[in-house]
């Protein structure tokens, strides 16, 4: 009788051991790591993308391209002035969104063609001439996509803004009522570009809505 019960104690025993050693296992058995967003990845494509449209319309500077990525933090370099000649970025800063984008919820914005949503506007933009406005020089921006057809109506420029800082940083720097707004001097990077362009100037902004 005893040697039974020493049997049947020693199998409890081992069965708890079991049990213990699998739920010390099923978490590395379903272990899903979330992949990292390239923006390298993203820009290659957004690049041959505009190559295509550049390609169907000559009216367009075909040599340089501004491509801004707002799946990018906004503490990040997410501004890039692209040499599409010799396939690199030139220079790249920080830009701020649409205070109408933000969700709530870290790493996603959400995007608006409506007026008075103060969304940031995703698509095609022709840029125009330059005037004298609130924050100093500013470019007109004309949408060339139905995601941005209201950005001339809802007076969505390109232009500078003194509390965005220049160095990238780990917090979110402040947002517009839509309009991309840059770094002062970043902005005389981009001004001299823009105006010693005989063409127009492409500005591309996009958003990978999954990874």
């Amino acid at each position: 009788m005893k040697k039974k019960i020493v049997f049947l104690l020693s199998m409890g025993i081992f069965g708890v051991s079991f049990a213990c050693s699998n739920k010390e296992e099923k978490p590395g058995m379903i272990k899903n790591s979330k992949p990292v967003y390239s923006y390298e990845e993203k820009l290659k494509s957004e690049t041959l993308e505009i190559r295509s449209f550049l390609g169907k319309s000559p009216k367009y500077n075909s040599n340089i391209v501004f491509l801004l990525d707002m799946k990018m933090e906004s503490g990040k370099n997410r501004f890039f002035i692209y040499d599409l000649k010799q396939n690199k970025i030139l220079n790249k800063g920080l830009v701020g969104h649409g205070t109408g984008s933000e969700t709530g919820i870290p790493g996603q914005l959400k995007f608006s063609n409506l007026k008075d949503s103060h969304c940031t506007l995703l698509g095609k933009y022709a840029i125009g001439t330059s005037y004298q406005g609130s924050f100093g020089k500013a470019y007109k921006l004309y949408g060339l996509d139905k995601t941005n057809s209201n950005a001339f109506d809802r007076n969505v420029v390109l232009h500078q803004y003194s509390k965005v800082p220049f160095e990238e940083q780990e917090n979110p720097i402040c947002n517009s009522y839509g309009c991309p707004m840059v770094n002062s001097t970043f902005f005389n990077a981009i001004e001299k570009i823009i105006d010693n362009s005989k063409k127009k100037i492409i500005l591309v902004i996009y958003y990978q809505n999954s990874i």
